[in-house]
């Protein structure tokens, strides 16, 4: 048995049982990735897969068990080799982040360009997805770590910390009837017209229809998307008012485009850094922490990141404070 062949195994698994896949995942052949999959399965004695002609059909009851233990086998020896990375100084790897779009488009490049200059060699791969995958990803080892959002709880995974606050706006064309309120819509007047925003907004618990219903509205969403640019082209199509994060607007929105507030109408929401506490953590990652997150001490960061320390973290600023101190720094 080896960490390669456990590798495999684990490879097949999460490629949905296709083994093309996952031989495209773990940059081998598909023969070579057959043979040592027959190779473990004799040493086992037992099958891990079913099969059905040349396919494999389903994971058995013991094949379950070893997928599990394998998962176990390949993070410890992942921690092995970034324990031994961080000790001897090594500065190159890669991180793998999983992301919604608007955190990958609107907040990380500032972060990233500061890792990337202290650490010229390492490779960052940003992953976006749906939120309601991003805990399933960083669940499954898939991820370094996951950046995501909630308007309550904080997610549920074994380390949250708090990044910043951050509020939604509604965005429409300037000559849209709303364009010239001068405040923020009140939901009775946003359930009167179509809405273009998140795919999350089809969830029966996001906060943005938990914020109808109280009024005892539906929202009508004319248009989903997970891309928060995608939104705004369907806004300036004309197919309905926008509601997006504020993080998502540049300055070049603002000359075909009216924003209005929602602080208060909507909840405000909290951008959050997940992570594994079974995961050794490479340097690099928790720089790009601290670059995200400046309220927070690194030394405390680390302290908690490594379990010698239970977390207590400050109040987290909100976007438009760090976004000013941003451009203040930019300015200078």
């Amino acid at each position: 048995m080896t960490l390669t062949q456990l590798r495999y195994v684990v490879a097949i698994a999460d490629a949905g049982l296709n083994i093309t896949l996952a031989a495209e995942r773990v940059h081998a052949t598909q023969p070579g990735l057959s043979k040592q999959l027959k190779q473990l399965e004799g040493e086992l004695g037992f099958p891990l897969f079913l099969r059905k002609g040349k396919s494999l059909a389903s994971v058995t009851a013991g094949g379950r068990q070893v997928v599990e233990r394998a998962r176990v086998i390949l993070a410890e020896a992942a921690n092995i080799r970034s324990l031994a990375a961080n000790l001897r100084g090594d500065a190159s790897g890669e991180l793998v982040i999983v992301t919604t779009h608007t955190q990958a488009r609107f907040v990380l490049p500032p972060a990233i360009a500061a890792v990337r200059r202290r650490f010229p060699d390492v490779a960052i791969r940003l992953e976006p997805h749906g939120d309601a995958e991003l805990v399933e990803l960083l669940g499954k080892g898939a991820a370094d770590l996951a950046i995501v959002s909630s308007a309550g709880a904080p997610p549920q995974v074994e380390l949250a910390l708090p990044l910043y606050r951050w509020d939604r706006v509604i965005v429409v064309p300037r000559a849209h009837p709303l364009a010239g309120l001068g405040r923020a819509p009140t939901i009775d007047e946003l359930a009167a017209h179509a809405l273009v925003s998140y795919e999350s907004s089809l969830a029966p618990e996001s906060s943005l229809r938990r914020a109808f219903a109280a009024a005892g509205h539906e929202p009508k969403l004319a248009v989903t998307a997970r891309d928060a640019d995608l939104i705004k082209t369907y806004v300036r199509a004309g197919l309905g008012i926008g509601v997006l994060a504020e993080m998502a607007l540049a300055d070049e929105d603002l000359v075909d485009l009216r924003v209005l507030p929602a602080d208060g109408l909507l909840p405000t929401c909290t951008a959050w850094v997940a992570l594994r506490r079974d995961r050794v953590l490479r340097d690099y990652a928790l720089d790009l922490v601290v670059a995200l997150a400046p309220h927070l001490d690194r030394r405390d960061l680390a302290r908690v990141v490594q379990g010698a320390a239970a977390p207590d973290w400050p109040p987290p600023p909100h976007w438009r404070e760090l976004e000013k101190a941003n451009r203040i720094v930019r300015a200078a």
